[in-house]
């Protein structure tokens, strides 16, 4: 009798089960002391500990805020100093861009800029609003000027930072594969300079809405500064929190604003 051999059968893989995507969460712990520090502030306000000639309790200051923007005057006067920013912003990064460039890129360009850039920028800025009157008169002009230094010097700073700071092995290898100039700047130092480049964008929007709020109070006719100057006279501390208050969201989502453009541009570092 011839005895058969019974191959054992491989077993089939089994194919996993698509993982369900999972929705990210918010992280709600971030709102706790910001809503505590509401409801103390409330409180303080209301028991008399705050008295509203100091400081005007939350529930005042959301309904001189519905009032305000019904009225339309909270609506003039952002449109009136984002366009001021927006204004200066743009002045202000041409200008730091390009120094920037000219400075991180050449030797020469090094020399000649960036020691007057350095000297200027150490100096005072918001103190050069009664020059800027001489110079500019007392209209948008020294408004726009100081949003403009705020916004250049750190672009200015972040963007020679990048160019310098490029990687030599990088440099090394694009020489290797001979790479000419124009090509090497293109792929390699440029594209290195943009992380730094985005956080010099980040920290110019923040001191552009600072300066703002300083040009904004001397001799202003409209914007959240004149509207917060003007309140200032008449002790209405409720409509000086809400210029503030929309002065900390503008520029809290132009920072988010540039963030998610980083998180964009700079996909590939992941």
């Amino acid at each position: 009798m011839s005895s058969v051999v019974i191959q054992p059968v491989a077993a089939q893989p089994v194919a996993a089960p698509p993982k369900k995507r999972r929705r990210k969460v918010p992280d709600l712990r971030r709102w706790i002391s910001p809503l505590a520090i509401v409801v103390l502030w409330q409180l303080a306000s209301g028991t008399g500990v705050l008295p509203p000639d100091k400081l005007s309790s939350p529930w005042t200051v959301l309904q001189s805020a519905v009032e305000l923007a019904q009225s339309g005057e909270l609506g003039e006067a952002f449109v009136v100093s984002l366009r001021r920013v927006a204004i200066g912003f743009v002045l202000g990064a041409v200008i730091g861009l390009t120094l920037g460039v000219i400075s991180g890129l050449s030797k020469w360009g090094q020399a000649l800029v960036d020691p007057p850039v350095q000297m200027l920028r150490t100096l005072p800025f918001l103190g050069l609003i009664p020059l800027f009157i001489l110079w500019f008169g007392i209209g948008e002009e020294p408004k726009i000027a100081l949003v403009t230094l705020g916004v250049a010097f750190p672009l200015y700073l972040n963007v020679h930072s990048g160019i310098r700071n490029t990687e030599p092995q990088l440099i090394e290898a694009t020489t290797a594969l001979g790479f000419t100039r124009t090509e090497r700047l293109w792929h390699v130092v440029l594209p290195s300079a943009i992380p730094q480049t985005l956080v010099g964008v980040r920290q110019s929007l923040g001191i552009a809405w600072l300066s703002l709020i300083v040009g904004e109070q001397v001799n202003a006719d409209a914007g959240l500064g004149y509207l917060i100057n003007n309140a200032r006279d008449f002790l209405r501390t409720d409509v000086i929190v809400v210029g503030l208050v929309v002065y900390a969201i503008l520029g809290l989502v132009t920072d988010a604003l540039v963030r998610l453009l980083e998180r964009r541009a700079l996909a590939w570092r992941a």
